[in-house]
């Protein structure tokens, strides 16, 4: 996966809400559609102590109840985590009949992204081993949670796909906190870290002025 933004910008949105992400985002090219800029309301944060995580997005459909005739190659998948030379997180999405009923992550997979450099799963599905998930150090947004699954199987990756709304595409940059999830296009994700700063002043000054006796 080519990963192109100078590492520093990583860090520099990771010290910032996904909320004050999206304001700087404004600022650097407009609105645009929430399906292209930020997560609905579907998925909520399973690990709060998590923090901000960033990281370039990789993409999989999952199947957590029923046997399939034709599926991927999981180490295939794997192995795009493992080679990407930055911070990774995991976009999986429930593609089973009916959809989220089953669990489609849990703790030994969530040790396992994590061993291979991914930071965090967002989830169009179900969690289960939140408390494991947790102690891996991996952070996950789910739809829920619920404590099992069937035959489990990764029917397709590297492909776009859509969750909570947002339509997110292998490679995209992800700013992930409490709130949700917002993408940040590469092209203009340096000038969206700088303008956070200029965010954070105009609110911290309100939030000052509004505290103020009188």
């Amino acid at each position: 996966m080519e990963t192109p933004l100078d590492p520093a910008v990583l860090e520099a949105l990771a010290g910032y809400d996904s909320a004050t992400v999206q304001n700087a985002a404004i600022l650097v090219r407009g609105y645009v559609p929430a399906q292209v800029d930020y997560s609905g309301p579907e998925i909520r944060c399973m690990t709060p102590d998590a923090g901000t995580v960033v990281g370039y997005a990789v993409t999989c459909e999952l199947t957590p109840l029923t046997e399939q005739a034709k599926t991927a190659d999981w180490e295939d998948y794997y192995d795009i985590i493992a080679k990407t030379d930055a911070p990774t997180i995991a976009v999986m999405k429930d593609v089973d009949g009916p959809p989220c009923r089953g669990a489609i992550i849990g703790d030994v997979m969530a040790y396992r992204h994590r061993a291979l450099g991914c930071l965090g799963a967002v989830v169009d599905g179900n969690a289960r081993d939140v408390p494991g998930i947790s102690s891996a150090g991996l952070a996950v947004w789910a739809r829920g949670r619920v404590p099992g699954h069937g035959p489990f199987n990764i029917v397709r990756h590297g492909a776009s796909v859509t969750v909570a709304d947002l339509r997110i595409s292998p490679g995209d940059l992800l700013v992930c906190d409490t709130d949700g999830v917002t993408r940040v296009p590469l092209d203009i994700a340096a000038d969206v870290a700088k303008k956070c700063a200029e965010v954070r002043e105009r609110e911290t000054a309100v939030h000052r002025r509004f505290s103020t006796p009188g």
